[in-house]
């Protein structure tokens, strides 16, 4: 019996999120589009010049778990905070999802990791991150049951920063392998991916992950090439299942010599991409977990993402399953 549908592990954040113009970007040495990740002086900085924020309970991993909780799965959550008051906004912001965690907190110092995010007129966002109590995150905070009885564990690639967190996301997948579950891990970022490029080939060839989420730039980088149905093709001949995000083009998921499109979701109005890959993600596992065919699990993931994309930060406001239902997709 699977006690969990699925356990995610990530950087537990607190995102910052603010309205902002270019030229702002390019005033302070902001990569647009991009997650930078900045030492605690720079935090202190770009806290000062942000505008008016709001402050929600964020992370790639933490913000999935939260949409398959939305969706009516049931969630768990490894992720590391500090002994302060972002630490609490987490834990309860993500408990209160009902997603069960129970990762111990790290002290006081260094503080509970927070991400300054600033978000553009195209709804663009450019994530600044300090990763403050996330790099004590190691095989100790691993809880050997959680993974055991999750039918998948899924990782977020940023994780892949800190080092200690590398060996306990190996003993997560030895776990899961061993209790018969499955290893998931999203690609997170075209610079993530720059930086760890053979390390997650090696990761999704030798099969210690067996489901890929990508998004289009991220598949490019990975294979270092402008040609994206050649990336496709090597990465459906690199891993057992891959689901590739395009933005307005949808998504195209991969396996074996399968590929099946499927339509993005019609929205009213783009206002914010922060967590548009998190959330489809949390559609596609959640349909995946629950028996559904590979096209339900894309949609699932498009309606989730769609949804996401209307609203300020990264977890939905509203019900996901009322969505789904609604949808006629559960």
């Amino acid at each position: 019996m699977s006690r969990f549908d699925v356990l995610t592990v990530g950087n537990a954040i607190v995102d910052i999120l603010s309205r902002c113009e270019d030229d702002f970007l390019v005033d302070n040495g902001i990569t647009k589009g991009a997650m930078n990740l900045i030492d605690a002086e720079r935090a202190e900085k770009l806290y000062a010049l942000m505008g008016p924020a709001v402050e929600a309970s964020g992370g790639s991993a933490g913000n999935t778990a939260a949409g398959i909780a939305s969706l009516g799965g049931k969630a768990a959550y490894f992720g590391k905070v500090a002994e302060d008051q972002l630490g609490k906004i987490f834990a309860h912001d993500i408990r209160a999802q009902g997603v069960h965690y129970e990762t111990k907190p790290e002290g006081t110092f260094p503080p509970t990791a927070r991400s300054m995010i600033f978000v553009t007129d195209d709804g663009e966002r450019s994530m600044n991150t300090y990763l403050g109590a996330c790099v004590e995150f190691g095989p100790e905070d691993v809880e050997p049951e959680v993974v055991a009885q999750s039918k998948v564990t899924y990782f977020e690639g940023y994780l892949w920063d800190p080092p200690r967190a590398k060996q306990a996301i190996l003993d997560c997948a030895r776990i899961a392998h061993e209790n018969g579950r499955e290893m998931s891990m999203t690609l997170s970022d075209s610079f993530c991916v720059g930086r760890y490029r053979d390390e997650f080939l090696d990761l999704m060839r030798s099969g210690t992950v067996d489901i890929v989420f990508s998004n289009k730039q991220e598949a490019l980088a990975l294979y270092e090439t402008e040609d994206f149905d050649l990336a496709l093709e090597r990465m459906a001949r690199d891993c057992k299942l891959a689901a590739v995000t395009m933005s307005e083009e949808g998504a195209v998921i991969l396996k074996g010599g399968e590929r099946i499109r499927v339509e993005a979701t019609v929205i009213d109005k783009l206002v914010d991409t922060t967590g548009a890959g998190d959330l489809f993600a949390a559609g596609f596992l959640f349909g995946y977990t629950q028996g559904r065919s590979l096209f339900d699990c894309g949609r699932l993931g498009c309606l989730s993402a769609g949804i996401v994309i209307q609203q300020i930060g990264p977890r939905p406001f509203g019900s996901l399953s009322d969505a789904a239902r609604d949808a006629g997709l559960i």
